[in-house]
This record gives C-alpha cells, structure tokens and sequence, in this order.
C-alpha cells in the first residue's frame, strides 16, 4: 500500500539553511519507507567526508511505525533535528560559545 509522502513544516526550512550555511542537501523524504528526510554534508563538518541523514520533525512530532523502524535498525548515523541548528551542531559546524 501507497501513503502520501508528507513533509514536517520546518523541513524546507532547515534544507535552505543548511545549504546558507554551505552545506550540501539532497531531499529524501519522496523515498519513503522511514529513510530520513534529508542527506547532508560539508566540506567541514567532523568527521571530514561524513554524510548525515535527518529526519526533520516539528517539536512534539511522532516518528511512524516505518521512521521506527528505520532508526531502530540502520546502523550508520541518523538524527532527528528540528531546525538547522541542531544538523549544524551534529555536523560540528557551530563554534561553541565562549
């Protein structure tokens, strides 16, 4: 069986964000199936070459029984962010404050 593919509010939001703060983006979520809806990088980001999927959610958000999934058993990193300051954060990519 087919769902919509839905987006958090705040998805399109972070992925232009990410990409201001040079980051490249790939959109995901049309992949469905619980697999995150963002791929991003940085030439900077720590580990250098690391690939970070996002699974954007609002605050208060639910995971789906496939987002469930999903996390439970991909073995490479995953995070839930809900703005871009948290990917930027989990990328290494803000200074932190003195």
């Amino acid at each position: 069986m087919s769902y919509p593919k839905r987006t958090d509010a705040n998805q399109a939001t972070i992925a232009a964000d990410l990409r201001r703060a040079g980051c490249q983006v790939k959109d995901l979520h049309i992949v469905g199936k619980g697999v995150p809806d963002l791929l991003a990088a940085h030439h900077n980001a720590r580990p250098a070459g690391q690939n970070w999927l996002f699974e954007c959610k609002v605050k208060g958000g639910r995971f789906t029984e496939d987002e469930t999934e999903f996390f439970r058993d991909w073995p490479g990193q995953k995070a839930v962010v809900y703005d871009a300051l948290d990917a930027l954060a989990i990328m290494g990519l803000l200074k932190e404050a003195a």
